[in-house]
């Protein structure tokens, strides 16, 4: 069961935009928070995508 957020903190999924270029089936996604009152735009954050075996850039996708 997913927990409920706690005042302005959100859940938010980043996505791999790398491996969409490529022919590797699959997608990298993590899931994190943000505090929507700090960070109103979307995030882009460096994380290791294991389909590509590197560090990628991933951006906020909701």
């Amino acid at each position: 069961m997913a927990k409920k957020a706690k005042g302005n903190r959100i859940q938010v999924i980043m996505e791999c935009t790398e491996q969409k270029t490529t022919d590797i089936p699959g997608t990298s996604r993590y899931i994190t928070t943000k505090n929507r009152k700090n960070t109103a735009e979307r995030l882009e954050l460096k994380k290791y995508n294991s389909n590509l075996k590197k560090v990628t850039l991933h951006k906020e996708i909701k």
